[in-house]
């Protein structure tokens, strides 16, 4: 098959290890830049340009799209549905997943355990924004930030009302949510392929640090999860509608809650953790499913 990667750093270990895979197994693989791609959207023969040439030809393409660059980059992707070409994930259910209000409010009518949260515009709300979530502490995060940027752990009331109140200043749309104290700065991270999670591990911040997130100098190492985090994690990704995801999970008194799901979830850390080829098993996935205009939306949405 020929596979097309979007990632705009072919040198990143995820986007390596991905080539590494897909070469072994005797495909021809071709990182791309989204940002460089420019598009020709007409009536029937939508068409992908990059550095002055066409792309075509492309059995699948794997999204590695960062956080900033959502739109744009599932611009791209969209068109490459629109061409018939087999996405790992979709367009529609990144865009899902990267709204952190909306893949929040979607896991809740779902009844998927989440810490409760609560949401305003305005700052006169803040004291019963603060009452929703059980008061101080209370965790404060930026609806457009990543990897633990963005996420503030407010200790008191005061401190609570001071940040959101800086937040709301600078126009920042924000979420308020409980703190599970019991998590201990700690988070479970499940990967799941295709309905199946193939590896978990447990992400621990660094001393006096309670975001877990290993850019933030956090560490990992494997773990063994229970039936209801399992199937937690597998109806989070469903939900979703992604077939590759990170499910991060905090175990909390009230059964496990789901933090986030991750469409671009690394690969570094949780093939260290589990000393499994998960890039392989990615590839494998696709060789199974990649399949022209086999996507659930028909590149319409």
């Amino acid at each position: 098959m020929k596979i097309g990667i979007l990632s705009r750093n072919a040198k990143l270990y995820s986007t390596r290890r991905l080539v590494e895979a897909a070469e072994q197994r005797g495909h021809q693989v071709r990182v791309i830049d989204s940002l460089r791609c420019y598009m020709n959207i007409t009536t029937r023969h939508p068409e992908i340009h990059y550095k002055g040439e066409v792309l075509d030809g492309f059995d699948a393409v794997i999204p590695r799209i960062g956080a900033s660059v959502t739109f744009y980059g599932t611009a791209v992707l969209r068109q490459f549905e629109m061409m018939g070409v087999y996405p790992l994930n979709e367009s529609v259910a990144i865009t899902r997943s990267r709204d952190k209000l909306r893949s929040l409010q979607l896991l809740a009518k779902h009844g998927i355990g989440l810490p409760v949260t609560s949401f305003a515009h305005s700052p006169d709300d803040i004291d019963d924004l603060l009452n929703i979530v059980g008061g101080a502490p209370a965790v404060i995060k930026v609806l457009q930030g990543t990897q633990g940027l963005g996420v503030v752990l407010a200790e008191t009331k005061q401190a609570a009302e001071s940040v959101i109140q800086a937040f709301m200043g600078l126009k920042e749309h924000i979420l308020v949510q409980e703190f599970i104290k019991e998590a201990g700065g700690s988070d479970i991270r499940c990967f799941v392929v295709g309905g199946k999670v193939i590896a978990s591990m447990k992400r621990q911040g660094k001393e006096g640090e309670f975001r877990s997130n290993l850019h933030r100098g956090g560490s990992a190492a494997l773990v063994r999860i229970s039936p209801e985090e399992r199937a937690t994690a597998l109806r989070a990704a469903k939900i979703m509608g992604l077939n590759v995801c990170g499910v991060d999970i905090l175990r909390s008194n009230h059964g496990p809650v789901v933090m986030e799901v991750n469409s671009s979830p690394g690969l570094e850390g949780i093939e260290a953790a589990s000393g499994k080829d998960i890039a392989g098993q990615i590839i494998e996935f696709i060789e199974k499913n990649a399949k022209p205009y086999n996507t659930a939306t028909k590149g319409k949405g």
